[in-house]
């Protein structure tokens, strides 16, 4: 990265849970492995009243929490922290971001500015209408969403409208944090660098493909914001469908922004609309009950800290769809995600056809289909399931996984999803983020779902912790004779 990346970094909620927990660290990595360019400044932004001083006490306390104790070095803590300055900016007083401008003013407008939103998505059209007011948003500036971007499509083109004024589309940076995981990128690699699975890719071959989402972890101290929203709003919006999104897409013509943003977006709008009746036929949803995690006991979703005692927002979802073009005509997609369940994974199974003939005889009589599983967290890989030679003096055939673990194999540091995104706003590489055409197209094919289960008016169904769903999540597939992939005796 040469030194016309120069930049200044403008946190907004700079203080706050995802700047403690995710951003400052990533930031940290980045400039420990010297991918930040020299004289680049980070600036936390917020309500509250620090000083400096305060500010990079609490940027040193944060990496001491969340950067693993392998990756802490104290002379790349100090030279980090010295990048690190602070302004008091209440997003609702448009006199202190003259405060602020004259803080990057230092350091002249020649520089790229770059503003990360990490506060409420019910702040970000005031944020940026106020850096237009104190003439922020020049040229060179980049403005990045955190999700969720709305609950429903008039919200979200509201706050794409709003900020579109302030903004051009090329520099407006909406974050899916799944997109920059590492196995999200060699699913690109896999599918179009390769000659062996792209022939396969369809539905001629595969039965049907599954992508799970699913957290051990409960609603936590967030249960204000997450019964606003739920599994579907909060999950599926965004990352499920833009994991569905890479997993379907046709080959782009190349590897620029907007010729894999357009392939994605013939995928959202190719997805049978799921409203009404079928909305309700193809969809489960659920809500945790009190259950055990590792052996340990938790709450219920009700009894969370702050919830409401007759909430009816769902914890779990599963939708079964379908994408109408010819490639995948005839394939059901399974989404699944869920807080609460009996284990943290994220992953994308193809399950392959099986083959027309078996030539084996009794020996082998029910021929396992090949699976391919691409595993997002934790444990970074991709395995192919094949069927091989069992040894013995019969013709005994049984899986056998073909492994690639991405730590054992390049044994160096993946880069955390958060670091990627930051390296690509830097160099204003808009492929990683939402176009404002897929996020509305998202939110329209969600929103019919939501009001299928308004007019439903059903509590979502209980489901143990620990385990994984309602047991109609299962039958759900089992109905038409597919199974989740847990259920299939093979290990990762």
């Amino acid at each position: 990265m040469t030194s016309s990346n120069t930049f200044d970094m403008v946190i907004f909620g700079g203080a706050g849970d995802l700047a403690t927990r995710k951003l400052l660290p990533a930031l940290y990595h980045l400039n420990k492995d010297g991918h930040l360019p020299g004289g680049s400044r980070i600036i936390g932004a917020g309500r509250s009243a620090m000083s400096q001083a305060e500010f990079t006490e609490h940027v040193a306390k944060a990496c001491h929490d969340y950067v693993p104790e392998a990756d802490m070095d104290d002379h790349a803590l100090e030279a980090f922290c010295k990048r690190i300055d602070y302004v008091t900016v209440d997003s609702g007083d448009p006199k202190q971001f003259d405060d602020l401008a004259a803080t990057l003013g230092k350091a002249g407008d020649e520089r790229t500015r770059i503003y990360f939103l990490a506060t409420k998505p019910a702040l970000f059209s005031q944020i940026c209408e106020n850096l237009a007011a104190a003439k922020l948003n020049t040229p060179n500036a980049r403005v990045v969403l955190e999700k969720p971007l709305g609950k429903d499509l008039a919200s979200a083109q509201e706050i794409n409208t709003r900020v579109a004024q302030v903004f051009a589309e090329n520099q407006i940076f909406r974050i899916d944090h799944y997109l920059g995981k590492e196995t999200v990128q060699n699913l690109m690699a896999l599918r179009f660098a390769n000659t062996l699975f792209e022939p396969l890719w369809r539905n001629t071959h595969i039965r049907d493909v599954q992508i799970t989402l699913a957290e051990s972890v409960g609603v936590g101290g967030r249960a204000g914001y997450y019964d606003g929203n739920g599994a579907l709003r909060d999950m599926v919006q965004n990352h499920l469908l833009q994991l569905l999104c890479i997993t379907a897409m046709e080959p782009p013509i190349n590897d620029h922004a907007d010729a894999v943003r357009d392939e994605k977006l013939k995928v959202l709008r190719a997805l049978r609309p799921l409203q009404g009746q079928s909305a309700l036929r193809n969809t489960v949803r659920g809500q945790y009950k009190a259950g055990a995690i590792l052996g340990e006991p938790v709450t219920g979703y009700l009894d969370e800290a702050g919830m409401p005692a007759d909430s009816r927002t769902e914890s779990f979802v599963v939708l079964k769809t379908r994408i109408n073009n010819w490639r995948w005509s005839g394939v059901p997609f399974f989404l699944r995600t869920g807080k609460r369940l009996a284990e943290r994974r994220a992953e994308i199974v193809v399950n392959f056809k099986r083959v027309p003939h078996n030539i084996f005889g009794s020996d082998s009589r029910d021929l396992s289909p090949n699976r391919l599983v691409i595993r997002l967290q934790p444990d970074e890989g991709v395995r192919m399931s094949v069927l091989a030679k069992q040894p013995g003096n019969t013709m005994r055939l049984r899986p056998v996984n073909l492994n690639l673990d991405f730590a054992q194999t390049f044994k160096v540091r993946a880069l955390d999803a958060y670091e990627r995104l930051f390296m690509e706003i830097i160099r204003g590489n808009l492929t990683l983020f939402m176009r404002n055409d897929e996020l509305e197209a998202a939110w329209r094919w969600i929103d019919p779902i939501v009001a299928a289960w308004d007019a439903e008016g059903d509590r979502p169904k209980p489901y143990n912790a620990g385990s994984w769903g309602p047991s109609s999540a299962i039958s759900l597939l089992a109905k038409d004779g597919y199974a989740w992939n847990e259920e299939v005796d093979e290990s990762f």
